[in-house]
Protein backbone atom coordinates (compact mmCIF):
# COMPACT_ATOMS: atom_id res chain seq x y z
CA UNK A 1 0.00 0.00 0.00
CA UNK A 2 2.88 2.53 -0.02
CA UNK A 3 1.64 4.23 -3.11
CA UNK A 4 -1.43 4.90 -1.46
CA UNK A 5 -1.70 9.15 -0.95
CA UNK A 6 -3.59 11.20 1.64
CA UNK A 7 -4.94 14.42 0.08
CA UNK A 8 -6.57 16.86 3.10
CA UNK A 9 -9.17 18.62 1.66
CA UNK A 10 -9.02 22.46 2.72
CA UNK A 11 -12.74 22.42 2.73
CA UNK A 12 -12.89 21.88 6.55
CA UNK A 13 -10.02 24.23 7.15
CA UNK A 14 -9.99 27.21 9.03
CA UNK A 15 -9.62 29.63 6.58
CA UNK A 16 -8.32 32.65 9.13
CA UNK A 17 -5.38 30.58 9.30
CA UNK A 18 -5.15 28.90 6.17
CA UNK A 19 -1.47 29.07 5.01
CA UNK A 20 -0.44 27.95 8.33
CA UNK A 21 -3.11 25.17 7.86
CA UNK A 22 -1.53 24.07 4.54
CA UNK A 23 1.62 24.54 5.90
CA UNK A 24 0.48 22.14 8.96
CA UNK A 25 -0.39 18.98 6.62
CA UNK A 26 2.20 19.80 4.32
CA UNK A 27 4.79 19.18 7.05
CA UNK A 28 2.64 16.12 8.51
CA UNK A 29 3.26 14.38 5.38
CA UNK A 30 0.00 14.60 3.44
CA UNK A 31 1.21 14.11 -0.11
CA UNK A 32 -1.68 16.21 -2.05
CA UNK A 33 -3.88 19.24 -1.14
CA UNK A 34 -7.63 18.83 -2.10
CA UNK A 35 -9.22 21.92 -3.17
CA UNK A 36 -12.75 21.69 -3.60
CA UNK A 37 -14.43 24.41 -5.77
CA UNK A 38 -18.03 25.00 -5.67
CA UNK A 39 -20.87 27.26 -7.48
CA UNK A 40 -23.87 27.27 -5.45
CA UNK A 41 -25.66 25.68 -9.14
CA UNK A 42 -24.37 22.01 -9.15
CA UNK A 43 -23.78 21.82 -5.38
CA UNK A 44 -25.70 23.63 -2.44
CA UNK A 45 -22.81 25.37 -1.65
CA UNK A 46 -20.39 28.24 -2.44
CA UNK A 47 -16.57 27.95 -2.05
CA UNK A 48 -13.49 29.78 -3.53
CA UNK A 49 -12.03 29.44 -7.12
CA UNK A 50 -9.15 30.63 -8.72
CA UNK A 51 -7.40 33.36 -6.52
CA UNK A 52 -7.46 31.20 -3.25
CA UNK A 53 -5.89 28.72 -4.89
CA UNK A 54 -2.94 30.71 -6.75
CA UNK A 55 -2.68 32.21 -3.17
CA UNK A 56 -1.48 29.30 -1.85
CA UNK A 57 -0.02 28.21 -4.49
CA UNK A 58 2.84 30.67 -3.61
CA UNK A 59 3.50 28.89 0.06
CA UNK A 60 2.96 24.90 -0.63
CA UNK A 61 5.27 22.36 -3.06
CA UNK A 62 1.90 19.69 -2.16
CA UNK A 63 0.32 18.85 -5.71
CA UNK A 64 -2.77 20.45 -5.86
CA UNK A 65 -5.57 18.51 -6.79
CA UNK A 66 -8.63 20.70 -7.96
CA UNK A 67 -11.84 19.56 -7.63
CA UNK A 68 -14.28 21.46 -9.35
CA UNK A 69 -17.81 20.98 -8.19
CA UNK A 70 -19.33 23.66 -11.34
CA UNK A 71 -21.44 23.94 -13.72
CA UNK A 72 -20.05 24.28 -17.17
CA UNK A 73 -16.27 23.68 -15.96
CA UNK A 74 -14.95 23.93 -19.68
CA UNK A 75 -15.04 27.24 -19.39
CA UNK A 76 -12.71 28.00 -16.86
CA UNK A 77 -10.28 25.27 -17.39
CA UNK A 78 -7.17 27.64 -17.96
CA UNK A 79 -7.96 30.11 -15.11
CA UNK A 80 -7.37 26.89 -12.49
CA UNK A 81 -4.49 25.78 -14.40
CA UNK A 82 -2.96 29.27 -13.96
CA UNK A 83 -3.25 29.63 -10.41
CA UNK A 84 -1.35 26.38 -9.74
CA UNK A 85 -3.30 23.26 -10.22
CA UNK A 86 -1.10 20.26 -11.31
CA UNK A 87 -4.95 17.68 -11.69
CA UNK A 88 -8.47 19.21 -12.19
CA UNK A 89 -11.04 17.04 -11.93
CA UNK A 90 -14.43 17.64 -13.44
CA UNK A 91 -17.72 15.90 -12.73
CA UNK A 92 -19.28 13.74 -15.40
CA UNK A 93 -22.68 15.26 -14.52
CA UNK A 94 -21.78 18.74 -15.65
CA UNK A 95 -20.68 18.25 -19.22
CA UNK A 96 -22.05 17.22 -22.59
CA UNK A 97 -18.41 16.41 -24.01
CA UNK A 98 -16.78 14.86 -21.56
CA UNK A 99 -14.19 13.32 -23.77
CA UNK A 100 -13.25 16.84 -25.34
CA UNK A 101 -12.97 18.33 -21.76
CA UNK A 102 -10.52 15.87 -20.79
CA UNK A 103 -8.46 16.50 -23.42
CA UNK A 104 -8.30 20.06 -22.70
CA UNK A 105 -7.30 19.79 -19.57
CA UNK A 106 -4.51 17.38 -20.61
CA UNK A 107 -3.43 20.00 -23.39
CA UNK A 108 -2.18 22.50 -20.77
CA UNK A 109 0.15 19.66 -19.63
CA UNK A 110 -1.47 18.73 -16.24
CA UNK A 111 -3.70 15.78 -15.10
CA UNK A 112 -7.27 14.83 -15.62
CA UNK A 113 -9.84 13.18 -13.44
CA UNK A 114 -13.43 12.36 -13.48
CA UNK A 115 -15.89 12.25 -10.60
CA UNK A 116 -19.21 10.51 -10.05
CA UNK A 117 -21.59 11.21 -7.53
CA UNK A 118 -22.82 8.53 -5.26
CA UNK A 119 -25.96 7.81 -7.73
CA UNK A 120 -24.41 8.16 -10.87
CA UNK A 121 -23.47 4.59 -12.23
CA UNK A 122 -20.11 3.97 -13.47
CA UNK A 123 -20.73 3.64 -17.04
CA UNK A 124 -21.14 6.96 -18.01
CA UNK A 125 -17.02 6.89 -17.55
CA UNK A 126 -16.55 3.65 -18.89
CA UNK A 127 -15.61 4.87 -22.39
CA UNK A 128 -13.10 7.74 -21.05
CA UNK A 129 -10.83 4.74 -19.01
CA UNK A 130 -8.31 5.05 -21.22
CA UNK A 131 -7.79 9.01 -21.19
CA UNK A 132 -8.23 9.69 -17.70
CA UNK A 133 -5.22 9.76 -14.77
CA UNK A 134 -8.20 9.74 -12.25
CA UNK A 135 -11.47 8.46 -11.51
CA UNK A 136 -13.21 10.37 -8.06
CA UNK A 137 -15.77 8.21 -6.38
CA UNK A 138 -17.59 10.64 -4.09
CA UNK A 139 -19.03 8.69 -1.14
CA UNK A 140 -21.34 11.29 -0.02
CA UNK A 141 -23.24 13.75 -2.01
CA UNK A 142 -21.12 16.76 -2.71
CA UNK A 143 -21.74 20.43 -1.18
CA UNK A 144 -20.71 19.77 2.36
CA UNK A 145 -17.85 18.63 4.96
CA UNK A 146 -18.81 16.18 7.83
CA UNK A 147 -21.05 13.38 5.95
CA UNK A 148 -21.73 10.33 6.87
CA UNK A 149 -19.38 7.45 4.12
CA UNK A 150 -22.03 6.01 1.84
CA UNK A 151 -21.21 2.23 2.14
CA UNK A 152 -22.38 1.42 -1.29
CA UNK A 153 -19.19 3.27 -2.25
CA UNK A 154 -17.20 0.43 -1.71
CA UNK A 155 -18.88 -1.15 -4.69
CA UNK A 156 -17.60 0.85 -7.01
CA UNK A 157 -14.26 0.99 -5.80
CA UNK A 158 -13.84 -2.57 -6.61
CA UNK A 159 -15.56 -2.15 -9.86
CA UNK A 160 -12.85 0.29 -11.27
CA UNK A 161 -10.30 -1.65 -9.54
CA UNK A 162 -10.98 -4.71 -11.89
CA UNK A 163 -11.87 -2.16 -14.92
CA UNK A 164 -8.49 -1.08 -14.38
CA UNK A 165 -6.82 -4.17 -13.82
CA UNK A 166 -8.34 -6.16 -16.96
CA UNK A 167 -7.97 -3.28 -18.96
CA UNK A 168 -4.71 -2.26 -18.05
CA UNK A 169 -5.50 1.08 -17.29
CA UNK A 170 -3.16 3.74 -15.50
CA UNK A 171 -5.75 5.66 -13.09
CA UNK A 172 -5.64 6.43 -9.62
CA UNK A 173 -9.17 5.92 -7.85
CA UNK A 174 -9.56 8.50 -5.53
CA UNK A 175 -12.43 8.54 -2.66
CA UNK A 176 -13.85 11.84 -1.04
CA UNK A 177 -16.36 11.84 1.80
CA UNK A 178 -16.32 10.24 5.31
CA UNK A 179 -13.19 9.10 5.54
CA UNK A 180 -11.69 8.42 8.56
CA UNK A 181 -9.40 6.19 10.47
CA UNK A 182 -12.16 3.71 11.11
CA UNK A 183 -13.01 3.11 7.47
CA UNK A 184 -9.68 3.38 5.59
CA UNK A 185 -8.65 0.14 5.64
CA UNK A 186 -12.15 -1.16 3.40
CA UNK A 187 -11.58 1.50 1.56
CA UNK A 188 -8.16 0.80 0.42
CA UNK A 189 -8.71 -3.29 0.65
CA UNK A 190 -11.31 -2.46 -2.05
CA UNK A 191 -8.77 -0.54 -4.20
CA UNK A 192 -8.38 3.21 -3.72
CA UNK A 193 -5.09 4.94 -4.38
CA UNK A 194 -6.31 8.28 -2.91
CA UNK A 195 -7.93 9.25 0.70
CA UNK A 196 -9.28 12.52 0.69
CA UNK A 197 -10.18 13.38 4.38
CA UNK A 198 -11.53 17.07 5.31
CA UNK A 199 -13.26 17.14 8.75
CA UNK A 200 -11.71 13.88 9.88
CA UNK A 201 -8.28 16.12 9.94
CA UNK A 202 -9.02 19.75 9.81
CA UNK A 203 -11.73 19.21 12.92
CA UNK A 204 -8.85 16.61 14.49
CA UNK A 205 -8.04 17.72 17.71
CA UNK A 206 -4.31 17.05 16.58
CA UNK A 207 -3.74 17.39 12.74
CA UNK A 208 -0.59 15.60 12.40
CA UNK A 209 -1.61 12.76 14.46
CA UNK A 210 -4.96 12.45 12.04
CA UNK A 211 -2.78 12.27 8.96
CA UNK A 212 -0.45 9.83 10.53
CA UNK A 213 -3.22 7.70 11.39
CA UNK A 214 -4.42 7.33 7.97
CA UNK A 215 -0.89 7.27 6.87
CA UNK A 216 -1.01 4.23 9.51
CA UNK A 217 -4.04 3.01 7.54
CA UNK A 218 -2.16 3.15 4.17
CA UNK A 219 1.13 1.25 5.35
CA UNK A 220 -1.02 -2.13 6.02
Amino acid sequence: MENVKVAPSILSADFSMLREQVALVEKAGAHWLHLDVMDGHFVPNITFGPPLIGSIRKHSSLFFDSHLMIEQPEKYIKEFVDAGSDLITVHVETTKHLHRLIQSIKDYGIKAGVALNPATPLETVQYVLEEVDLILVMSVNPGFGGQKFINSSLEKIRTLFAWKKMGGYSYNIQVDGGISDKNAQAVLNAGADILVAGSYIFNSNNIEEAIQKLKYNCAK
